[in-house]
C-alpha cells in the first residue's frame, strides 16, 4: 500500500497540473483526471429550497441542495440531529427563517467548520417588511397569556414575530432575488444563468400575485374565517382581506374553547360566510363545530396550504411553491365567491 502511495505521488508531480473553473468548486486536478466538488447548500424549509432550485435551473446537478425538514416534519416541532447541525457546520450555503422557530440554529451556527458560509435568515432579509403575530377578537389566546393575565389584569399580548413570511408572494420575489444574489457571489461563472432564472421566475411570481389581487379586488366576500390556527397574516394582508381564527400563528393549542366557538359561529352568521378555511392537515373538528353551531349548517370548508411540512414524495410528485400558492388562489376564488 506504502508503495502505491509513492508511485501515485512520483506521478502526480510529473504530470503538469491545472486549475479548472468549473460550475463547482474551483479544484486543481491533473491532465488526466477532473474532480469537481459540488457546493452544499441547506435549506431548513420547503420554499427556501424551493427557490434554490429554481433559481439554479439546470445548474442544479452541479450542487448537493439539501431540504433539512424532508421528513414532513411541521417547522414548528423539528429538532435538529447530530447529523443535521454536522452537514450545516460544513456547508457553502445556509437558508433559514429565522423566527422562534430557528431558535436552535445560533447554536449550530457557533462552530462553523466552513468559516465562508454565506447564511440566509429570510427575516433578517426582509427588514421592515415582517410583521408581528395578531392576537384580534375571537381568538384564543395561548396557555401562557392567560396565566399572566390572571396575576396582571393590564398584561397586553406580548408580540412575537410571524414567521411565514413566505405565503408573500412579494416578499418571495424579494427573499428570490437576494438568494440570486447569494448564489452569484458563491459561483459567479454563472450568474448569467442565474440572472436569467431569476427573471422568469419573479415574471412568475407577479403573474400570480396579479391573479390573485384580482380575485380579492372583485370578490363579494372581504372577510375570512378561519376554524384552525392563522399563519396566513402576510398573504390575506397583502390582499386587503379582513380575517378572524381560532388561533394566531401556528399556535400549538389544538381545542377551542366554548367561547371562541360561539365567537366564530356568531361571525359566521353576521357576515353571512358560505364557508370556512382551514390549514392543511386539519382534522376539521373546529371547522365542523363552528358550522354546526350556525344559523345555515351548510358551510364549506376550504383548505388553505401553509408549505411548513412538505415532504420527499411530494416533492417527488413535481409539488412546487408556484403550485401549492396556485392551490391558495384557487381555495381563496371558492372562500370569496359564494
Amino acid at each position: 500500500m506504502r508503495m502505491k502511495k509513492i508511485i501515485r505521488y512520483m506521478i502526480l508531480v510529473a504530470i503538469s497540473s491545472f486549475v479548472f473553473v468549473a460550475c463547482g468548486k474551483e479544484k486543481e486536478v491533473t491532465t488526466t483526471q477532473i474532480v469537481q466538488e459540488k457546493y452544499k447548500i441547506i435549506a431548513t424549509s420547503f420554499p427556501q429550497y424551493d427557490w434554490v432550485r429554481q433559481i439554479l435551473g439546470d445548474q442544479q446537478e452541479n450542487y448537493e441542495l439539501t431540504l433539512l425538514l424532508d421528513n414532513g416534519v411541521d417547522l414548528h416541532n423539528y429538532q435538529p440531529t447530530a447529523s443535521d447541525i454536522a452537514k450545516i457546520r460544513d456547508c457553502d450555503m445556509f437558508l433559514y427563517v429565522g423566527g422562534e422557530s430557528d431558535d436552535w440554529v445560533i447554536d449550530a451556527l457557533d462552530e462553523t467548520a466552513n468559516k465562508d458560509m454565506i447564511q440566509i435568515n429570510l427575516i433578517d432579509v426582509l427588514g421592515d417588511q415582517v410583521k408581528m403575530e395578531e392576537l384580534i377578537e375571537g381568538m384564543e389566546a395561548h396557555e401562557h397569556e392567560e396565566e399572566h393575565d390572571e396575576e396582571n389584569e393590564e398584561h397586553e399580548h406580548e408580540e412575537e414575530v410571524d414567521e411565514h413570511v413566505w405565503l408573500s408572494l412579494q416578499n418571495a420575489e424579494t427573499l428570490c432575488t437576494y438568494i440570486a444574489e447569494q448564489l452569484e457571489t458563491l459561483d459567479a461563472t454563472n450568474k448569467q444563468v442565474y440572472q436569467e432564472n431569476l427573471q422568469n421566475y419573479v415574471e412568475k411570481l407577479q403573474v400570480l400575485d396579479q391573479e390573485i389581487a384580482d380575485i380579492a379586488e372583485n370578490g363579494t366576500v372581504k372577510t375570512v374565517l378561519f376554524g384552525d390556527r392563522f399563519p396566513f397574516r402576510y398573504f390575506f394582508d397583502e390582499y386587503g382581506l379582513d380575517y378572524y381564527a381560532a388561533f394566531a400563528g401556528c399556535s400549538a393549542e389544538t381545542e377551542a374553547s366554548f367561547e371562541t366557538i360561539a365567537f366564530l359561529s356568531e361571525k359566521t352568521n353576521e357576515l353571512s360566510l358560505h364557508a370556512i378555511a382551514v390549514i392543511e392537515n386539519s382534522d376539521h373538528k373546529i371547522a365542523e363545530t363552528i358550522i354546526a353551531n350556525t344559523d345555515e349548517k351548510n358551510q364549506v370548508i376550504l383548505e388553505f396550504h401553509s408549505m411548513q411540512s412538505i415532504g420527499t414524495n411530494e416533492i417527488q410528485q413535481g409539488v412546487t411553491y408556484l403550485s401549492l400558492m396556485e392551490q391558495n388562489k384557487e381555495a381563496l376564488k371558492k372562500l370569496l365567491n359564494p
